[in-house]
């Protein structure tokens, strides 16, 4: 594959680091219960996703398609992509062990192997939305989508690349600017991250005839445990949002 630099970074960063999430995935593909970020807020609290029977998803950085496969669950019709092998390979075993079948393609989301208009709901879980090109792949969201349909992503707030120093947990400073933030790298990690603030959101979304329908933003639940994601300390997370969910619709011409 031909590939933009921050896509092949990324990519070698997530072979490595795919060893990591293997133990997620079996609890993951274990849990029927959908739920969003590193603190595992409930859907059921969020209300972010529309009715799924029927649909035709595609989830844009699937990882190990643990949420493909919660929504395989609810009657939709997923397809995963991925660029990593490794990420792969664990959902095709996850597959194999919970008897759980949809597609799987390795493919970057700034460039999709699939027909326009092929997909009900585009998703993203911290995948696409955190290690695309936004302007990318937002294009493929919408060349992906019929009209009238629904483009869903979770990333990080805006304040998480504000407060990050370069290595180590968020503080409760800004140590960068807000036009410092896309692309980000950090010294403890080989990858390459995009952020926008909510205005940039908007218009780049505007832009490619999406409707914003909502943004939810995401805390840690009181009693929350220490995440894996140890960059993260709850208390920050409980005073600030950690993540946010966008939902928008795809304008009928």
């Amino acid at each position: 594959m031909n590939l933009p630099d921050h896509v092949r970074e990324n990519k070698a960063s997530w072979e490595v680091e795919a060893a990591n999430y293997v133990e997620p995935a079996r609890r993951d593909w274990a849990t029927d219960e959908i739920s969003w970020g590193i603190f595992a807020v409930p859907e059921a609290q969020v209300g972010a996703l529309p009715d799924v029977r029927g649909m035709d998803v595609v989830e844009l950085g699937c990882g190990t398609a643990y949420f493909s496969a919660w929504l395989a669950r609810r009657g939709a019709r997923p397809t995963g992509v991925d660029i990593t092998d490794n990420q792969l390979a664990t959902a095709r075993a996850m597959q194999a062990e919970h008897g759980l079948e949809f597609p799987l393609i390795q493919a970057s989301a700034e460039e999709v192997p699939l027909p326009d208009a092929c997909a009900d709901l585009v998703l993203s879980e911290y995948g696409a939305s955190l290690w695309c090109e936004p302007e990318a792949w937002i294009a493929e969201a919408a060349r992906l989508l019929r009209p009238d349909g629904h483009l869903v992503f979770l990333t990080n707030s805006v304040l998480v690349p504000l407060t990050a120093p370069p290595s180590g947990p968020n503080g409760d400073r800004l140590v960068r600017g807000l036009r410092e933030i896309s692309p980000l790298r950090f010294e403890d990690d080989d990858g390459v991250e995009f952020h926008l603030a909510h205005g940039e959101w908007i218009a780049l979304l505007t832009r490619r005839c999406f409707t914003v329908t909502g943004l939810h933003e995401l805390y840690a639940p009181a009693g929350a445990q220490q995440p894996r994601a140890d960059w993260m300390p709850v208390e920050w997370a409980q005073r600030w949002p950690v993540e946010e969910i966008w939902t928008a619709r795809l304008r009928a011409p």
